[in-house]
C-alpha cells in the first residue's frame, strides 16, 4: 500500500495514529535539530518532520531530497505546536518513522506553487508540472464536476447522449476547415467538425427526439483569450420544440449549473430583442452588471456650429455616475488616447462635467450651459456625473461606445466579483449582406429558421426584404460574454433550398455539400430546434475570469501551438507519399 490517507485528509482526531502518505515534495526546511517537509498531491499538503535526536539518519535522509521527489512516508501524526490556518491539514504534522524515495526529479524550471514564477510559453512547454499547482488543477476538477452536473441536468430532462463523427465533410461556410487528408481515398480529405449541427439534425429526423453531446469541435482562425483551435460545447438538439420550450430548458441548466458549482442562485432572465441591445448598449452581448446605458442626442446636439457633430451619422453617449471630481483632465486624456488606439479608432471624445461649480465640458465654446444641461437632463444626470459622448457612423460609433462603457465598467470596479447577469438575445437578423462580397452570409448558420410570420417574405421577396428577415434565433449571454447560442431549424426541404439560394448556392453545391440534409427532409422530418453552450467559455465566466486557456489540460498557446508535444510539426516524407500529398 502506498497510502493510507491522502496529503489533505488528517485533521486534529488522527493524532497518535500510524500513517503511510505518498506525493511530491513541495519544500523541505532545515533548522538544524529538525528538518520540516511539505509534502504535497492532488489533495492538499501535510507538513512532515524529521528529528535529528530520534533517528539521525532518516533525517539526513531527508535532507537531500529535491523539490518534486516523491515519496512514501510512514509516521505517527501529532498535533502541531504551531499550526496553520491557512491549511486544511495545518493543525497536524506527521513525525517520520521511515522515508522511501519513490523518484527522483530534475530542479524544475519553475517553481510548482500556487503563486509561481513561471511565464506562460515556459509553463505551456511543461504543462504536466503546471497541472500540479493547486490553481490549475482546481481549474480542472471544476470543469470535470460541471460537465457532471451538465450530464446529470439533462438526463433529468430525458436527453440522450449520441457521439457524432469526427471526420466529416468540408463546408465552405463559417470558419476555416481543419482537413484531414484520406489514404484509401487519394485526393479526397475529410474536415473535423466545427460542430455536429447536420449529425443533431438528422438525429431529429431519426426520432430519437431530445439529444445532448459534450463534444470537441475544431476552428482553424486567429486566437484570442476565449479561443482556441479546438474546443468543447454542451451540444443539444430537441424535436417538436418552439422558442419557449428551449428557452425554458436552458435557464433550467444555467440556475443548475451555478447552483451546484458555485451555490449562486441566478435570477431572472430578462430577454431583449438584437436591435434593443445594440441601441442601448452598442452590442448584442452587453454586460449587464451596470448601467451606463446608450442615450442618442442628434435631436438636440446638431445644429449648433460643432461640426464633428453636425456631419455625424450619429450622436450618442454614456453618462458615468459620481465621478465628476475625481476625474482629471489628464483621466480623461487617457481614457480618449485609450479610445484612438487602432483596435477602436475612435477620432476623439467628448464629455461634459456636472459639478457643483457649474458644468464644464470640451464644447463649452459651441453649446451654452442650458444646452448641456438639456444634455444631462436627457441621461437623467445629477451633480457629480459626467457625460462621455461619441459621433461618426452608426454602426461604428455604437461598437466604439461599446468598447468605452465597458473600460469605464472596469476602471471604476462596477463588475463586482460573484455577480452574474443573464440575458437572453433574442430576434437576430437572418441574413447579413456583405457589400464586398456582393452576397449575403448567414448571421448564425444555414440552417436557422426564419420566423414563422416571415417564411412567405423569404420565399417570395425582393432582395431589399431579405435584409429585414428575422431569425427564430438566441443567445445567452452572461456578465458580455456569449455562453450559448442557437435556433429553430429549417425542417422543409424547399425553405432550406431558398435559403442555400439566397447564401449564393448553386443547386449543383447544395445538393453535393448538404445532400444527406435534403434528402432527409423528404421522409417526415419533425419541426427542431436546438443550442450549444461554449463548455469552455462557461467554465471561465462561472470563475470570472477572461481566459478559457486556464481550463483546459492541454491548451494551444496564441500561434495555436502546442509548445509541450512541439505541434503542429512536419511529418515524414513517407507519410506525405502514402497520402499522395506533394509540399514544394
Amino acid at each position: 500500500m502506498y497510502r493510507t490517507h491522502d496529503c489533505g485528509q488528517l485533521r486534529i482526531s488522527e493524532v497518535g495514529n500510524q500513517v503511510t502518505l505518498s506525493g511530491w515534495v513541495q519544500k523541505a526546511r532545515d533548522l538544524g535539530g529538525m528538518t520540516f517537509l511539505d509534502l504535497r498531491d492532488r489533495y492538499g499538503i501535510t507538513q512532515v518532520v524529521f528529528n535529528m535526536d530520534e533517528n539521525a539518519d532518516l533525517c539526513q535522509e531527508a535532507r537531500k531530497l529535491g523539490r518534486e521527489f516523491v515519496v512514501q512516508i510512514t509516521g505517527t501524526v501529532r498535533e502541531r505546536s504551531s499550526k496553520n490556518p491557512n491549511r486544511a491539514t495545518g493543525d497536524i504534522e506527521v513525525e517520520a518513522i521511515t522515508l522511501k524515495v519513490l523518484n527522483v526529479s530534475a530542479t524544475p524550471p519553475f517553481t510548482i506553487e500556487d503563486n509561481t514564477d513561471g511565464g506562460d510559453d515556459l509553463r505551456m512547454k511543461y504543462r504536466y508540472l503546471d497541472l500540479r499547482r493547486s490553481p490549475v488543477q482546481n481549474n480542472i476538477i471544476f470543469r470535470s464536476k460541471l460537465a457532471l452536473e451538465s450530464r446529470k441536468y439533462l438526463d433529468s430532462q430525458g436527453f440522450i447522449e449520441v457521439e457524432t463523427p469526427f471526420l466529416i465533410k468540408s463546408t465552405p461556410e463559417g470558419a476555416r476547415d481543419f482537413v484531414v487528408p484520406s489514404r484509401m481515398n487519394p485526393g479526397e480529405f475529410y474536415a473535423l467538425p466545427q460542430s455536429p449541427q447536420t449529425f443533431k439534425q438528422i438525429l431529429m429526423v431519426a426520432g430519437l427526439d431530445k439529444y445532448f453531446q459534450i463534444v470537441k469541435c475544431f476552428r482553424d482562425e486567429d486566437l484570442r483569450a476565449d479561443r482556441q483551435p479546438e474546443f468543447t460545447q454542451i451540444d443539444c438538439e430537441m424535436s417538436f420544440v418552439h422558442i419557449e420550450d428551449i428557452l425554458n430548458v436552458f435557464e433550467g441548466l444555467a440556475k443548475h449549473l451555478f447552483k451546484h458549482t458555485l451555490n449562486i442562485d441566478l435570477g431572472e432572465f430578462p430577454r431583449m430583442s438584437y436591435d434593443e441591445a445594440l441601441q442601448r448598449y452598442g452590442s448584442d452581448k452587453p454586460d449587464l452588471r451596470f448601467g451606463m446605458e446608450f442615450v442618442e442626442l442628434n435631436d438636440i446636439a446638431k445644429g449648433h456650429g460643432f461640426s464633428v457633430f453636425d456631419s455625424a451619422e450619429m450622436v450618442v453617449g454614456i453618462c458615468a455616475e459620481g465621478i465628476a471630481d475625481s476625474y482629471s483632465n489628464k483621466d480623461i486624456k487617457d481614457l480618449t488616447e485609450w479610445l484612438q488606439r487602432p483596435q477602436i479608432g475612435a477620432k476623439g471624445l467628448v464629455y461634459v462635467k456636472f459639478q457643483a461649480d457649474g458644468i464644464k465640458s470640451s464644447v463649452g465654446k459651441f453649446y451654452s450651459d442650458e444646452q448641456l444641461q438639456a444634455w444631462g437632463n436627457k441621461f437623467d444626470a445629477k451633480q457629480g456625473d459626467v457625460l462621455f459622448i461619441l459621433s461618426g457612423e452608426t454602426e461604428k460609433t455604437r461598437k466604439q461606445l461599446n468598447e468605452l462603457r465597458l473600460e469605464l465598467g472596469r476602471r471604476m470596479g462596477l463588475m463586482k466579483a460573484g455577480d452574474f447577469k443573464p440575458l437572453w438575445v433574442i430576434d437576430f437578423p437572418l441574413l447579413e449582406w456583405d457589400e464586398d462580397a456582393q452576397r449575403f452570409f448567414a448571421m448564425h448558420h444555414p440552417f436557422t429558421s426564419p420566423k414563422q410570420a416571415d417564411i412567405p417574405r423569404m420565399m417570395y421577396g425582393d432582395h431589399e426584404t431579405m435584409k429585414s428577415l428575422r431569425a427564430d434565433a438566441y443567445d445567452l449571454v452572461i456578465n458580455g460574454v456569449e455562453i450559448g447560442g442557437g435556433s429553430i431549424r429549417i425542417h422543409d426541404r424547399e425553405l432550406q433550398s431558398k435559403n442555400f439560394d439566397l447564401l449564393g448556392f448553386s443547386k449543383e453545391e447544395a445538393e453535393h455539400q448538404f445532400g444527406f440534409l435534403l434528402g432527409a427532409f423528404e421522409y417526415g422530418a419533425p419541426p427542431h430546434g436546438g443550442i450549444a453552450f461554449g463548455f469552455d467559455r462557461l467554465c471561465a465566466v462561472l470563475n470570472g475570469v477572461n481566459s478559457i486557456r486556464d481550463f483546459i489540460a492541454f491548451p494551444k498557446n496564441n500561434q495555436g501551438r502546442d509548445m509541450m508535444i512541439d505541434a503542429p510539426s512536419t511529418i515524414h516524407d513517407v507519410q506525405l507519399k502514402e497520402l499522395g500529398i506533394k509540399i514544394s
